[in-house]
């Protein structure tokens, strides 16, 4: 899923006038008529499908007008359940590039018995949508086929072609991908001169007022290693300083006392000045310092003590499992624990395992590099012509607020797409709250308002692009 801007950063940072919402319209009937099929489609890795949902957003684009030759319905025979959707809406012009619209419509699992409201039904209750894939991320998906459907009954003329790509995977590690699957298999289907994606987004007072936007300019690359120690082991009545469980203790306390050196790109240097200088407080100035100067070292310990703004300026490694030993009565013979990395830009990852094994520095401590192994493509280009029209379409939407570029700590779908060449932006648009709206936890829910105005900015803003390659 995305990794938004913290809500306590921005809320701190940006604090000009929110948005008005326009009046209820006709289109947002049909347009929360859609929104409400997409979420309650189950497409959960263990009991949904996500052929299923794009075989009924497929058909929605073909009752609107949408010829079969413009749509492409993608499974393979191992993942049936797994599918997902390729439209394409094309262009007049013959040079130039088409633009990408992608958004993964798989959710994370959701237990009815520990949920308020039945996950995957749409609940409009209170000015919120509840329900999950509400805000992550079908509320984007469904945004993305309303606007192809409103292309069509327009009678819309694009001067660039305008593809759309629903898949499946990005919230399950080591499932199925359907971006990652069409970047190696069908990668003339998507081509694009650029995507446009989740990891962007507003964040607010929690009470309908937008306190900032940003755009996501390159995410990390993530990682996980596996540390094992192994021992012949004995009878635990006659111990030995050799233990698999001391020895693995060892290595786990040399990388918890271990900090990766600051960095930079042109995205977080330009993020920590900007957000920075508007905040007005400690954090603030040490962030507009440590952009001037990364090597500034009472600046850095101001800026850890913020979780995020810490993880933002530097690789993380953090143990996550650990399992060890076979019997009570017995010496270990071996002992492991998962360690998981978030990878800055410009490092691979095998130029972190060699790290990993020097901070430890102990050979009877193995360090594996665990499977999948994902792609670490360069960070997007701050292109003005990109970022442009999303400057001006939030200062009609949000006067005075700026777009503010930001490094997601963790990944989307964007990792596949860099990878094969087609720089993928976070866009701004709907906005969430300072509690993070149960993502991925309980009774996820995104406000009313914030889906039916970020609709409209997403809609312009495609446009924007549509129209003057």
């Amino acid at each position: 899923m995305k990794t938004l801007l913290t809500g306590a950063l921005l809320l701190a940072a940006l604090a000009p006038a929110a948005a008005q919402a326009a009046e209820p319209r006709a289109d947002q009937a049909a347009f929360r008529d859609l929104y409400r099929e997409l979420v309650e489609t189950n497409t959960t890795l263990s009991s949904g499908s996500c052929t299923l949902a794009s075989e009924r957003m497929a058909a929605r684009l073909k009752a609107a007008g949408l010829p079969d030759n413009q749509l492409t319905l993608f499974s393979t025979p191992e993942h049936p359940k797994d599918g997902g959707l390729v439209a394409v809406y094309p262009g007049t012009s013959k040079t130039a590039k088409p633009i990408l619209l992608v958004a993964h419509i798989d959710v994370v699992e959701a237990k009815r018995e520990d949920w308020e409201r039945d996950p995957f039904k749409l609940i409009e209750e209170g000015g919120y949508f509840y329900g999950r894939g509400t805000l992550d991320d079908k509320a984007q998906a469904a945004v993305w086929v309303d606007t192809l459907i409103r292309f069509q009954k327009d009678g819309y003329k694009p001067k660039r072609t305008v593809k759309l790509a629903l898949t499946c995977g990005e919230e399950t590690n080591g499932a199925f991908n359907g971006v990652e699957w069409l970047a190696a298999n069908k990668r003339d289907l998507i081509d694009a001169e650029f995507a446009l994606n989740e990891g962007g987004g507003g964040d607010s007072d929690g009470k309908g007022k937008v306190l900032g936007q940003s755009v996501q300019v390159g995410e990390k690359t993530f990682a996980n290693f596996r540390l094992e120690t192994r021992n012949p082991g004995g009878h635990s009545s006659v111990p030995v300083r050799d233990n698999a469980i001391y020895q693995l203790s060892r290595a786990l306390t040399k990388i918890d006392e271990y900090e990766f050196p600051v960095e930079m790109t042109d995205v977080t240097r330009r993020f920590f000045a900007e957000a920075g200088a508007a905040r007005g407080d400690e954090t603030g100035a040490a962030m507009v310092a440590l952009a001037k100067n990364p090597a500034d070292k009472a600046a850095e310990a101001i800026v850890d003590k913020d979780r995020f703004l810490h993880g933002n300026i530097r690789t993380t490694c953090v143990a996550t499992l650990l399992d060890g030993g076979h019997a009570p009565n017995a010496l270990p013979q071996r002992a492991g624990a998962n360690i998981n990395c978030r990878i800055f830009p410009g490092h691979a990852i095998e130029a972190i395992k060699a790290e990993l094994e020097k901070v430890i520095g102990d050979p009877g401590v193995t360090v594996t590099q665990l499977p999948p192994k994902r792609p670490a493509p360069p960070a997007p280009p701050l292109d003005p012509k990109i970022i442009g029209p999303m400057e001006k379409l939030v200062a009609k939407y949000w006067p005075g607020l700026k777009v503010i570029p930001s490094m997601a700590n963790g990944y989307t779908d964007a990792t596949f797409l860099g990878a094969v060449g087609i720089p993928t932006y976070g866009i701004p648009g709907i906005w969430g709250d300072p509690d993070g709206n149960g993502v991925h936890g309980l009774n996820e829910r995104v406000e009313v308002n914030a889906v039916y105005v970020g609709r409209d900015y997403m809609f312009d803003l495609v446009k924007a692009y549509a129209d003057k390659p």
